[in-house]
């Protein structure tokens, strides 16, 4: 079965951050749990280079768009490999491969009837490249994101009847409800669609760095309905002579920030009915990652801080770079996966990143896993001997395989991390409790009684399986000292494939002291 699985695209007007390590880390989780379960996966991530916000940006600098889209574009890709993402390909709006689909499909569309030329005039926030309606306003004529204010457009342009999907799009809500998760953000663009749909622009004529309207070449599509087709489009050039459209296509799951909700839970799918190709089978949206306003300054004595998204443009960003210098890439995967619940807001802090280092990665599991191979190697010259199943820890682990498999399936990262690290703090309770250091030490008892063998080292390994699409390097080596290196979430089960005399190894800390 195939799973396909796509980020966002990230606009190059700036450098990465925290926010676009969030998104491409949860993606990366499910690409990685998915293999482990033996699905054909393809996992896609990129750069949005078009548009006004890159063109204004660069005016800024004093370069060309191509530029700043080479420079930056070259930033997020570094990053990939440095959050251990496994995406199948990095696709760039500026390909051409890309751009040549964008103008097939978006003919059809025009070919099919949904085109036309008109004039738009209304509110208009360079830096979303969004037209917003009087509801999509703040005070003052605001931006409700980005706090700026909005500017008044008049142009002549070409429009896609969005209007004309208001009953399809009705249809779909109601007869898939599992189409955008959670619910609340279901609920959110169902209301959007409610309201009532009207056309929007497909080109601007303002502006010269897009894709090229191929029937009018003084417009360039407007980068909302270029961006939004990488999905598609990737797919038929990221392997040289090989269309993937037919293995992957619909997409499985589009992991999305809910600031682009509305493009992709009503533009998305209409213009994929309007070219008569097949609609994505979920879009989920998780929330904003929220810091200290930067000119809240810690707040007044007494008061609450003031929380708002994390944005380049605010100035209120958290470096991924920095982070993995420091503490590791899985460090910084576990901490997206665990501070906030994926699918709402949440704050997020470099003392909080800290502290969730410390009191839950190095005392709670690399303490565990340290423990254990120390006890083995010091009193049972690291062999694991057989021994029965300890019944009170295998009821603690009995369907938690399961668990995880349905969690994930609808991307509940992070109840799913929780219900694993339940048991890590079960295992830690368990070696506690049992003291088996006391028990080693008789060398009688211990050389008499298989019954007083290590049993817990069995659930370790299994927390170490569902653990590896958090914490890939980590688990890794952990069952690597384990001499039980089979990932496969078929080995997530207490008990199964057990060795019968395994021999471990030493391990190095795998989160140390900082």
């Amino acid at each position: 079965m195939s799973f396909y699985v796509t980020t966002p695209i990230y606009y190059v007007n700036a450098a990465p951050h925290l926010g676009h390590a969030y998104t491409t880390i949860g993606s990366d989780i499910l690409a990685r749990h998915m293999r482990q379960r033996g699905e054909d996966v393809f996992f896609l991530t990129g750069t949005d280079e078009h548009g006004e916000p890159v063109a204004l940006a660069a005016e800024r600098e004093g370069v060309s768009p191509q530029e700043l889209a080479d420079r930056n574009a070259k930033r997020f890709r570094d990053l990939m490999p440095l959050l251990e993402a496994t995406n199948d390909f990095f696709i760039r709006t500026t390909d051409e491969g890309h751009q040549r689909r964008v103008q097939e499909v978006l003919t059809r569309v025009k070919d099919n009837g949904h085109v036309y030329k008109g004039t738009y005039e209304g509110w208009y926030c360079p830096r979303c490249a969004d037209f917003k309606t009087e509801a999509e306003t703040g005070p003052d004529t605001t931006c409700l994101i980005h706090k700026i204010p909005l500017t008044r457009e008049h142009e002549e342009n070409w429009f896609f009847r969005l209007s004309t999907f208001q009953e399809p799009l009705e249809r779909l809500y109601a007869e898939r409800p599992d189409f955008v998760l959670p619910r609340h953000r279901y609920n959110e663009a169902h209301s959007f669609i409610r309201q009532g749909l009207q056309d929007v622009s497909l080109s601007r004529a303002k502006l010269s760095w897009g894709v090229p309207v191929p029937w009018d070449p003084e417009h360039v599509f407007y980068v909302w309905f270029d961006a939004l087709l990488n999905y598609y489009t990737a797919l038929g050039y990221a392997r040289d002579g090989d269309d993937l459209t037919g293995r992957f296509w619909p997409a499985t799951f589009h992991v999305i920030g809910k600031d682009i909700l509305k493009f992709h839970t009503v533009f998305w799918p209409a213009l994929l009915l309007a070219a008569d190709l097949e609609l994505p089978r979920h879009v989920f949206v998780h929330g904003f990652l929220l810091s200290p306003a930067p000119s809240d300054g810690g707040g007044e004595a007494g008061g609450a801080t003031e929380l708002e998204k994390m944005s380049k443009s605010r100035g209120n960003v958290i470096d991924p770079f920095g982070v993995i210098e420091t503490f590791g890439a899985d460090a910084l995967r576990f901490y997206c996966a665990r501070e906030v619940s994926f699918g709402h807001d949440g704050p997020v802090s470099e003392a909080g990143f800290a502290t969730r280092y410390e009191t839950e990665l190095a005392n709670e599991l690399g303490n565990l896993a340290s423990r254990t191979l120390s006890m083995i190697g010091r009193y049972r010259d690291w062999r694991i001997p057989q021994a029965e199943l300890d019944s009170g820890l295998a009821g603690d682990f009995e369907g938690l395989a399961g668990s995880v498999r349905a969690l994930l399936d609808t991307v509940e990262l992070t109840q799913a991390l929780e219900v694993v690290w339940q048991r890590v703090r079960r295992l830690n309770r368990y070696v506690e409790e049992r003291k088996p250091w006391e028990q080693a030490k008789d060398e009688a008892r211990a050389a008499t009684s298989t019954s007083r063998s290590p049993r817990w080292p069995r659930g370790l390994r299994v927390v170490a399986v569902l653990l590896h699409a958090y914490l890939p390097t980590s688990t890794t080596k952990l069952l690597g000292a384990l001499g039980a290196p089979d990932t496969s979430f078929d080995a997530a089960h207490y008990g199964a494939g057990e060795p019968g005399d395994g021999t471990v190894a030493k391990l190095e800390p795998l989160f140390p002291k900082r």
